[in-house]
């Protein structure tokens, strides 16, 4: 694959076997940004978990405190008053059998899913079509709720969901390019910090064995992530 002049340099720029700083890796990954476009930012882990255990899943959801720079589309299945609840906090559609049945036909134009428990039931037939996209609702991520109002304003906030797939990586959101780097470093911090918290017991040795933080069609960043407290604090200062 043919990489752009700012692609190799960006790329060049990384030091070959060196792990940035968080703030180091964000100063990198903001001028690495080579699109046209706001770059989202992203960070990677692979840990130390077998995820074909369920003693070993990691799924979770996080606040980010300066958000993701973008607004997220939002899909509620609700009837009554909770749709009229889902509707006044945002959401950006709202129905039941109407929207199953159109999500059954290949329709996916959102980013995230809430549903009221009562239609779960009818929900959960759309599991092969939102599971491996990570959107079918589940209570553990406060996605199947009565209170349709949180769930939707948490979402248009800023928060994220992320889950460990199959090969033991995880991915999450930080940002974009254009964010200052106190907001992204603080947003990598919340992330961080609730990943850690929900490690599982069951898993033994290292917890996160690689770390790389990108751009949207940007190099990768190696990324220390045994730095987990002084953030903001800059290594080379």
């Amino acid at each position: 694959m043919k990489r752009s002049k700012a692609y190799r340099a960006a790329e060049q720029e990384i030091g070959e076997g060196t792990s940035y700083s968080p703030l180091q890796a964000v100063r990198l990954a903001k001028r690495s940004a080579t699109t046209k476009f706001d770059s989202t930012v992203e960070v990677a882990f692979r840990l130390g978990v077998d995820p074909r255990k369920a003693d070993q899943m990691v799924r979770g959801t996080v606040n980010l405190p300066h958000g993701t720079g973008k607004t997220a589309r939002v899909l509620v299945f609700a009837t009554g008053a909770n749709a009229e609840a889902a509707e006044a906090a945002g959401a950006d559609y709202v129905g039941s059998d109407d929207l199953i049945a159109k999500v059954q036909g290949g329709w996916l134009d959102f980013d995230a899913v809430v549903a009221t428990p009562d239609l779960m039931g009818k929900v959960g037939r759309l599991g092969k079509v939102l599971g491996p996209r990570g959107l079918m609702p589940n209570p553990k991520t406060g996605t199947v709720t009565m209170d349709v109002t949180k769930a939707v304003g948490d979402i248009k906030g800023g928060k994220i969901e992320f889950r460990v797939d199959k090969h033991s990586n995880l991915h999450f959101i930080i940002g974009k390019a254009s964010f200052d780097e106190k907001s992204l470093v603080e947003n990598y911090g919340a992330a961080l910090e609730e990943i850690l918290r929900l490690k599982p017991s069951a898993s033994k040795g290292r917890y996160i064995t690689k770390a790389t933080m990108t751009t949207t069609m940007g190099p990768g960043i190696p990324l220390d992530y045994n730095r987990t407290r002084n953030l903001l604090v800059d290594d080379e200062a």
